[in-house]
C-alpha cells in the first residue's frame, strides 16, 4: 500500500520509500522474480491556525516506484525512487516581518532495500536512502538527508511477526537516531495490527488496526510521529536557513481493493502536537512556534505488477 502521512511526507505527507517495515510485509517471491509497484498521493492540509499569530495551509503531491528482486530463496534486494512536492500558503503572520517563512518544497528521493531470511522465522532488513528536500530555488547542495533503517524480525506463527528496528538519519546538519517495533498481527481473520507507515528519515513505522470490512473494503486507524527538515532559499526570511515540521498525525483510513494488485486508499487525518521552526545559517532559531490540530484529506492509488 502507498502509506499516507509520511511524508505521510506526512506533513501529513505519506510514504518514504518502502523501507524495512513494508518489506516484512512482502510476501517472499521465488529466486529470479522481481516485483514492481508504483503509487501516487494527493493531499491537501486545511487551514490550520499557528499558536502566536496566522495560519496556514498546504497541498502535497507524490509519486514512488519500487523494484525488488529475489536473488535467491533467502536474499532480496531492490531500489525505489520518488519524488514529493508541497505547496505552503501563509495569512496573517505577525513574526518574520509578516513574511511567509517558506513556500514550496521539493524533496526527490532515492533508496535501496535488502532482506535476509535465513530461516523462514527470522528475516533481517537494511534500507539506505538519501533525499534532497530544499525549498524551489535551493538546487540540491547543502540540502540532503542520508542514513538508512535496520531492522531484525521473528514470526511465531503465521498470524504473528514481531520485530525491532532503528533508523539513523544525517537530516541535512542534525543527526537523528530512532527506534521503532515492527508488528504485523492478524489478531482474527479480518482484524490486524501492523505498522502503518515505511520508517525512514522523518520517522518510524507507526501502528495501524484495521478491520477487513469485505473482500474488497477495509477501515482502519493509526498514527506516528513524523519530523522533517529542509533547505530555505536565499529569498526566504530566513535565507539559506533550514525549516522543519515536526507533528504527531492521528488517521483513519478507507481502501478498496480494484483487484489482487490494485488498491486506492482514502485518509482523513487530525495533525496533532504541531511545530514549525526555521534556524538561520549560525544555527540560531529565527522562527519557532506551536499550530493548532488541522486536518487533512488524501488520496492514494498504489499498484503492484
Amino acid at each position: 500500500m502507498l502509506n499516507m502521512l509520511g511524508s505521510f511526507r506526512i506533513g501529513v505527507a505519506f510514504a518514504l520509500t518502502t523501507l524495512c517495515a513494508a518489506a516484512m510485509a512482502q510476501p517472499r517471491q521465488a529466486p529470479g522474480e522481481t516485483s514492481v509497484s508504483v503509487g501516487v498521493t494527493g493531499l491537501s492540509q486545511f487551514n490550520t491556525r499557528i499558536v502566536d499569530s496566522g495560519s496556514f495551509n498546504w497541498q502535497d503531491a507524490s509519486a514512488n516506484v519500487n523494484v525488488t528482486r529475489q536473488v535467491t530463496s533467502a536474499f532480496s534486494a531492490g531500489v525505489s525512487a520518488k519524488y514529493n512536492y508541497q505547496n505552503w500558503s501563509w495569512s496573517n503572520l505577525q513574526s518574520l516581518g509578516g513574511q511567509a517563512p517558506w513556500t514550496a518544497i521539493n524533496t526527490p528521493a532515492l533508496g535501496m532495500n535488502f532482506a535476509y531470511t535465513p530461516s523462514p522465522e527470522w528475516r533481517f532488513g537494511f534500507a539506505p536512502t538519501v533525499e534532497w528536500s530544499g525549498e524551489t530555488g535551493t538546487g540540491t547542495g547543502g540540502t540532503a538527508t542520508y542514513g538508512a533503517v535496520m531492522s531484525v524480525a521473528r514470526t511465531f506463527s503465521k498470524d504473528l511477526t514481531l520485530g525491532v528496528g532503528a533508523g539513523v538519519f544525517r537530516q541535512i546538519d542534525e543527526t537523528k537516531v530512532f527506534p521503532y517495533l515492527l508488528v504485523n498481527w492478524n489478531i482474527t481473520d479480518k482484524l490486524r495490527l501492523a505498522n502503518s507507515l515505511p520508517a525512514g528519515p522523518a520517522g518510524g513505522a507507526g501502528l495501524e488496526l484495521a478491520y477487513a470490512l469485505t473482500e474488497r473494503w477495509t477501515i482502519a486507524g493509526g498514527g506516528a510521529y513524523r519530523s522533517y527538515r529542509f533547505r530555505l532559499n536565499q529569498n526566504s526570511p530566513v535565507a539559506n536557513g533550514i525549516g522543519q515540521n515536526s507533528f504527531i498525525p492521528v488517521f483513519a483510513r478507507l481502501s478498496y481493493a480494484l483487484d489482487r494488485t490494485s488498491r486506492i486508499d482514502l485518509y482523513g487525518a487530525a495533525t496533532t502536537g504541531g511545530r514549525l521552526s526555521a534556524t538561520d545559517t549560525f544555527g540560531t532559531t529565527q522562527y519557532s512556534t506551536n499550530y493548532q490540530t488541522g486536518f487533512a484529506l488524501a488520496l492514494s492509488f498504489s499498484k503492484r505488477f
